[in-house]
């Protein structure tokens, strides 16, 4: 069971937060925990909303954006987040398991996205203090500076989230994937 209260319905949220649920739940058809969980607190529910759109309009296809969420769930343990993202990786962005068991390794078996991947889980990893060769790497594979900072937010994004999940022990409401169960 959470350890911080989830509202049992967008009625039952905070009324400046349900306007962003019923929105969410006109986008994916439901309101994952993680959305109501957040819409303790209106300012974080449109903050984590805002900027999950926006990067939405921004030039990492889905695909690679749902490998980055897998390898830094992976990497922070958040069991909520994995279960999320693979399934989101499945049935949305049609990675085969072979690809989402690479992402949990923190890699992929697109030569593209690999780098993006690889420098996702390194970033996650070092905790933003990386390399010069790991930014260098990025930038061999075609990534420009545009791309690379939608990358470093990308993590933070789902760091964000994990740490938001641990924290409340969210109850999983996705296919539940464990993160410290074998890739």
């Amino acid at each position: 069971m959470s350890r911080i209260a989830i509202p049992a319905s967008i009625d039952a949220a905070p009324s400046s937060s349900q306007p962003f649920l019923e929105a969410a739940k006109k986008q994916l058809g439901s309101v994952p925990n993680l959305f109501r969980l957040v819409a303790n607190s209106p300012a974080s529910i449109e903050g984590y909303l805002g900027l999950l759109g926006a990067l939405g309009k921004g030039q990492l296809p889905a695909p690679t954006r749902e490998r980055i969420a897998i390898a830094v769930a992976q990497i922070n343990g958040c069991d909520y987040c994995l279960s999320a993202h693979t399934y989101l990786g499945k049935n949305l962005a049609k990675l085969d398991d072979a690809e989402i068991t690479a992402n949990r390794n923190g890699a992929s078996n697109d030569p593209k996205a690999d780098a993006a991947v690889k420098f996702a889980a390194t970033v996650t990893r070092e905790r933003g203090h990386i390399s010069d060769a790991a930014l260098q790497s990025v930038r061999a594979a075609c990534y420009d500076d545009a791309q690379i900072i939608e990358i470093v937010l990308h993590v933070a994004l789902n760091t964000l989230t994990n740490y938001v999940n641990e924290v409340a022990k969210t109850d999983v409401d996705f296919p539940v994937v464990r993160a410290h169960e074998a890739a």
